[in-house]
This record gives C-alpha cells, structure tokens and sequence, in this order.
C-alpha cells in the first residue's frame, strides 16, 4: 500500500509539474505574440516607420517640384520687370491687345456636323 502512495504522489507532482511548464511556456508564447504585434504595429514599429517613410518621399517630391516651380516664377518676374518684347508679346497674345492702327482678329473653329 505505501508503494501506492508515493506513486500518487509522485504522479500528482509530475502532473503538476507538467501543468506548471505547460502555462510558464504558454505564457512565454503569449508574451512573445505581444511583443511582435507591438513591434510590427506599434508606435514606434515597422509598419509606422514604413508610412513615415513614405510619406517622406512624397513631401520630398513635392518640395522639389516647388523648388523648380518657384525659379519658374523668379525668371518670369525678372523678364516682366525688364524685357519689353516679353511684356508686349504677352499682351498681344493673353490680352488680346493691339497697337494703334492694328485690327485683332478672333478665330473661331468650326463645329464639325
């Protein structure tokens, strides 16, 4: 009878020593999916830094194209300040306007029926 016991025993603790093993490694599962999630997702984590780079590239872009818009606009301001032809062109051709004696012709295109 005595041998009974202690294998009981003996089996109740290997039992709760399985048990114990089974939540300490459970637990470590679970610790380990939280601390992917937040590196993958979190604040400061790759799919963050992903759309942060993103958007980077794209005020990148839009700052260069502003650049080069921007020299656009000076050199127009320059020439409008000081080339005559320039001004005078742009009168003839955006204002539709004329010297003395001269006539503006409107040319309508035709509807095709």
């Amino acid at each position: 009878m005595r041998q009974r016991r202690i294998s009981k025993k003996s089996r109740r603790k290997q039992f709760v020593a399985e048990a114990q093993r089974k939540l300490f490694r459970t637990l470590i599962l679970f610790g380990l999916a939280i601390l992917i999630i937040i590196f993958l997702f979190g604040d400061h984590g790759i799919y963050q830094l992903y759309k942060i780079k993103t958007q980077r590239k794209i005020t990148q872009n839009r700052i260069e194209e502003l650049k080069i818009e921007r020299e656009l606009l000076d050199n127009e301001k320059i020439r409008l300040e000081t080339d005559l032809d320039y001004i005078e062109r742009l009168a003839r051709e955006k204002y539709r306007m004329a010297k003395k004696n001269e006539k503006v012709f409107k040319v309508i295109p035709r509807e095709n029926k």
